[in-house]
């Protein structure tokens, strides 16, 4: 072997060897990069669903962050509402432990707290640059223009009216009322954000009023829940929905004749539920629906409209006759949910008949107090 070969092999290697080491030198010190928008995203609602779990928190997200916005970030704003000073810090505090869990896997760090005149706020961090930023307002006692909906002994009666989305108008006369109903509002429509937004802002409670085919699929949705979905697809669509209507407490069928009496379909809907943390109230708008009954046993809070709809027909006179069978349903059946929909005459009969609904023995309260 020629000489120079002894010397050449020895000193390849301690080149290798350098450049290896030097590899993993930067590697072990890169630095850990701001997430992008997606995943941002994907921890602000995780945080929402750990902040959901108690009573007396209120929380409403803005999806913010922006990949081609330097510097944006995803926004909380919590009201956390309890009978003292004492009270709602413990909230805080609470609130606090619940979401440095969720930021711990995120690798994110707590910056706080400042604050203000708007109350307390926080940031959390990843890489020195804010990835989302924790408004919380604290409330002593009970607020907002809903009426509270309070826990009671006797009859109770849930009032959703669904379909809100398009028309701005109609959300308005609703708001005016001041009762405590439940909001089911469409995804992919003109007014649905902003509906969702003022209808939290004024204390009602919002669900997701997802689309699902009929027989006959009539006057369908731009995207809906369908017969032959896989799971991934599911998945996604409800997903998208609660972009569109975020921060909801639940969710219930728009139309879905053919889609709730498929059992394949309402056992993939229904892990996705539970995964967000949400309830289900299944319309009934079929008597062979299987949802309410796939719900219950794949552990997802439920219920299912027990009396009949409010405004089959839309005159004040026959909407004024189905509440009255709705309240007594109520007495009846101790709990009792009905459905119906923002039409004038609807909101009329409302107008004219819920204020009695107290000395007919019967509380109004919000679909939440009513699944199980």
């Amino acid at each position: 072997m020629p000489s120079g070969s002894l010397l050449t092999t020895p000193h390849r290697t301690c080149n290798f060897l350098f450049l290896l080491a030097v590899a993993i030198f930067f590697a072990g010190c890169k630095k850990e990069q701001k997430p992008q928008s997606k995943e941002i995203h994907a921890i602000t609602r995780e945080f929402a669903a750990a902040l959901k779990v108690v009573p007396g928190r209120d929380v409403h997200t803005e999806l913010s962050a922006s990949d081609q916005v330097p510097g944006s970030y995803d926004r909380i704003n919590v009201t956390v509402r309890a009978d003292s000073p004492a009270s709602t810090r413990a909230l805080v505090f609470q609130s606090l432990r619940e979401l440095n869990a969720v930021a711990t896997r995120h690798r994110l760090s707590l910056d706080g707290p400042l604050e203000s005149r708007e109350g307390l706020l926080y940031s959390y961090r990843r890489a020195g640059v804010i990835t989302h930023m924790i408004h919380f307002r604290e409330v002593i006692g009970a607020t907002g223009e809903a009426p509270a909906s309070p826990r009671a002994e006797g009859a109770r009666l849930a009032i959703i009216l669904d379909d809100l989305g398009n028309d701005r108008a109609a959300a308005d006369a609703i708001f005016a009322l001041k009762i405590p109903l439940t909001i089911s509002v469409l995804p992919n429509h003109p007014h649905s954000v902003e509906i969702a937004e003022e209808a939290h802002r004024r204390g009602y409670q919002v669900m997701l009023h997802l689309p699902m085919q009929s027989v006959g699929n009539e006057r369908p949705e731009s995207q809906e829940l369908h017969a032959g979905m896989s799971a991934s697809d599911v998945s996604a669509l409800v997903d998208q929905s609660l972009r569109e209507i975020p921060d909801v407490a639940g969710v219930n069928n728009h139309q879905g004749s053919q889609s709730t009496t498929d059992i394949a379909l309402m056992d993939e809907l229904m892990p996705v539920l539970r995964q967000h943390k949400l309830f289900y109230v299944d319309s009934r708008t079929t008597a062979a629906t299987v949802a309410y009954d796939e719900a219950q046993r794949l552990g997802v809070p439920s219920g299912f409209r027990n009396v009949p709809f409010l405004d089959d027909v839309a005159e004040v006179a026959a909407v004024r006759k189905q509440l009255q069978r709705a309240l007594r349903g109520a007495r009846e059946k101790r709990e009792a949910i009905a459905i119906g929909h923002p039409h004038p005459a609807t909101l009329q009969a409302l107008r004219e008949v819920l204020p009695q609904a107290e000395s007919q023995g019967v509380t109004l309260v919000f679909v939440s107090e009513l699944v199980h």
